[in-house]
């Protein structure tokens, strides 16, 4: 076995950014810590009023993920006590399920001495996600880009993404299953086409640090936003306001309920007064991007 009585730290992350559905994550500056300790049975605790819902034995997906990863490589893991503290609302689009993925990968990497390479870490969070768009950034930080078709996994990595970010976050939880369901099955094609385009140029302006560019693309999105955006309070009246203080695009965040604000570098503390100000409804957070993916102490 590896090392116990450990930490591991993970971030939360947005994904789509519009147009990149399933494909594009970010990681955010709101962070999950999870303390491992040996123990004779598998036991979750949680901090916190929001999380006490939560499964607090082998049925957690901490813990379903660590025996998950173990299975994959054959191996045997000893029951740990997991305490866990968060900075991000469950249930927001803010990456919760795909974060504690991210530490149950990097919890049996840990106690397994697996030295798993970053990118079977991901392949692996996919698996269990059905997408790779918010492990990615959990795992790795900054922005990726990824490829999965169930099978093969490609990311690009961008670490160190100039951005400010402003989240409008509701009271109310909406599942990612339910916003699944009011989607499409089927999409025109030149309406497809027209969503890849946009997507294409929106990740090639941020590779290039170009987000004037990536923000306009990011509110060209055909692949989900005008299937959801009914289910938010005021989401045109949010856009004129974002454009009105300069902000570089506006979108929904993962599947929803939150929205997603890219700033510049600096003024996401006086976006976020300004729309908190303009949109009770909602609680503004002002963030940075995580440089950092999940980390182990």
């Amino acid at each position: 076995m590896g090392v116990a009585n450990f930490s591991v730290v993970v971030p939360a992350t947005t994904a789509n950014l519009g147009p990149g559905f399933d494909s594009i994550g970010l990681a955010l500056a709101l962070y999950m810590t999870v303390d491992v300790e040996q123990a004779l049975s598998w036991s979750v605790q949680y901090e916190g009023d929001e999380y006490q819902g939560l499964a607090s034995g082998e049925d957690n997906l901490i813990v379903t993920t660590i025996l998950y990863v173990a299975e994959r490589y054959g191996r045997m893991v000893t029951p740990q006590a997991l305490y866990v503290q968060s900075d991000i609302p469950l249930g927001k689009g803010l990456g919760s399920s795909a974060t504690a993925i991210g530490a149950g990968i990097e919890i049996a990497d840990q106690l397994l001495a697996l030295e798993l390479a970053s990118k079977d870490k991901v392949l692996i969070g996919s698996e269990l996600e059905g997408h790779a768009d918010n492990v990615s950034a959990a795992l790795l930080g900054g922005v990726t880009i990824s490829y999965f078709d169930g099978a093969d996994i490609d990311v690009i990595h961008l670490p160190e993404p100039k951005i400010g970010v402003v989240m409008l976050v509701p009271p109310k939880v909406l599942l990612t299953e339910e916003s699944r369901g009011l989607l499409p099955e089927l999409l025109p094609h030149a309406v497809a086409i027209a969503g890849s385009a946009a997507s294409s140029v929106m990740t090639a302006a941020i590779a290039r640090e170009d987000w004037e560019t990536a923000g306009r693309m990011m509110e060209k999105d055909v692949f989900h936003e005008p299937y959801r955006k009914a289910f938010f309070p005021e989401f045109e009246k949010i856009r004129l306001s974002c454009r009105d203080y300069g902000a570089y695009g506006m979108t929904i965040s993962g599947a929803g309920p939150s929205v997603f604000i890219a700033v510049k570098q600096g003024e996401e503390g006086k976006i976020a007064e300004r729309l908190a100000a303009d949109f009770p409804y909602y609680e503004c957070l002002a963030i940075k991007p995580s440089l950092v993916g999940v980390v182990v102490n």
